[in-house]
């Protein structure tokens, strides 16, 4: 099994209650340069006393992206001194899920923590989650006009808001200019296309040493079902029979199945992305900051990280699109355990980190495209003197933004395509063969949740 970096987020082995997220820590790069914190304003959820007490904080990323988190408390704690937030930072994500989910089972889950989209049905589904719509609608600081609609989408299960998402990233293409300007590849622009997408790649691969290796690659994109996902559906296919209620994979269907091909292509065909002997030597977001790579699929969440680059510039383009426009949502928000302690508190806490004071302080660090939309468009995210320049491009494509399925059982079904379609990047499998055994285990996945 190829090493993944801790943000690729596969998703790993069953727990006897929940299922649980596989993935592997990158490598530690310097914190992100402080930033000013915003003014901080002290806020309560019932109106009632100032909160106060201990709120436990669980977060997951790199050193970079938990700069993030501390910046955010130490403003919190600015203008709240009777609440203490303690931290508990969990890199890798296959112990942050499994502590978590031995918690969250056990009662003893900390107060507030960072759950992605796609896996917090599973929890919805056990009640083990404070629904946060209720908290919102008695809020002053919360709004539901304040968000973009497609991240409050994504944490709303059964028609109730559980947890308040902090961004609305997506899918981008990280690119090295200095490689295309050396290389005399045009830079990535918006409406361009596979055709593009693809020439750029080939262009970008070399071998530098003259020795037949390659040891430039044009590309670093990990063979998962979320990076897949937005090329189906760029060619007019899908990947489930319905989004909502989904009860079988489609990735067999035939527009599916050619863009399946056109991806497991740019390994085998094009060669154009490391091998899996490569990947499992350095992690694809190891290469990209060393030069290594001309682009890279990631979201957001990979800005602090990549803003400790020294050698080289660096901007982020949008998906190349085909018969139309489209790209996967990237999406944490802030959850409340059910069976917290001390809710008010929490929930003060998350009034803060969710408002503009705390929005800004992610937006200024990088991490996040702000789901507040008046964040969005503030010069905390949009200043061009951070990179990267083209943060607008973010803004621009939340029309053509598109999620799976939040369903107690994604992801499961997320870890038997994920390993279907490593099979077939890296050639162990044919193509036909590996979606046929994705679509077959798939659809047991999902045939479950309808028991």
């Amino acid at each position: 099994m190829k090493q993944l970096n801790h943000r690729q987020r596969s998703l790993g082995a069953v727990l006897p209650l929940f299922f649980l997220a596989a993935a592997c820590g990158g490598d530690a790069v310097p914190t992100a340069t402080p930033v000013a914190l915003a003014p901080a304003t002290a806020t309560t959820g019932s109106g009632a006393a100032p909160a106060t007490g201990v709120v436990n904080f669980q977060v997951f990323g790199d050193p970079a992206e938990l700069s993030v988190f501390q910046a955010i408390v130490a403003g919190y704690k600015t203008a709240n001194p009777d609440v203490k937030v303690t931290i508990n930072h969990i890199p890798a994500q296959t112990e942050y899920m499994t502590r978590l989910s031995s918690a969250l089972t056990a009662g003893t889950a900390p107060d507030v923590f960072l759950l992605n989209y796609r896996r917090y049905g599973q929890y919805a589904d056990k009640g083990v989650l404070e629904p946060l719509g209720a908290w919102m609608e008695k809020s002053a600081t919360l709004q539901p006009a304040d968000y973009y609609p497609e991240s409050l989408g994504a944490f709303t299960y059964k028609g109730t808001l559980q947890c308040i998402p902090q961004n609305v990233s997506s899918l981008s293409v990280y690119y090295n200019k200095n490689l295309f300007q050396q290389n005399n590849v045009p830079l990535p622009a918006a409406g361009w296309k596979w055709p593009d997408f693809l020439k750029a790649a080939q262009g970008l691969t070399k071998d530098t040493n003259g020795d037949g290796v390659l040891d430039l690659h044009g590309l670093g994109v990990e063979p998962q079902l979320i990076r897949v996902a937005p090329f189906v559906w760029q060619h007019g296919g899908d990947i489930v029979d319905n989004a909502e209620h989904p009860t079988k994979l489609t990735l067999d269907d035939p527009r599916a199945r050619e863009a399946v091909r056109f991806f497991v292509d740019l390994s085998l065909a094009y060669r154009v992305v490391p091998t899996e002997a490569e990947a499992k030597a350095e992690d694809l977001e190891s290469r990209f900051i060393h030069g290594k790579l001309g682009m890279f699929l990631g979201s957001r969440a990979d800005t602090p990280t990549f803003r400790t680059i020294q050698d080289f510039a660096w901007d982020v383009a949008p998906l190349p699109g085909d018969q139309t426009e489209a790209t996967i949502l990237h999406s944490d928000a802030y959850c409340m355990a059910a069976a917290s302690k001390n809710k008010e508190a929490a929930w003060d806490f998350i009034q803060y980190a969710q408002g503009e004071a705390g929005q800004e302080v992610a937006a200024k660090l990088g991490r996040t495209v702000p789901s507040r939309k008046s964040v969005a468009a503030s010069p905390a995210f949009l200043d061009p003197a951070q990179p990267p320049a083209n943060s607008r491009m973010y803004l621009d494509v939340v029309p053509s933004i598109r999620r799976v399925p939040i369903t107690a059982s994604w992801p499961a079904v997320e870890k038997v395509v994920n390993e279907e379609l490593e099979r077939a990047f890296y050639g162990t499998a044919p193509v036909d063969i590996a979606i046929q055994a994705a679509t077959e285990k798939a659809n047991a996945e999902l045939a479950k949740a309808q028991q």
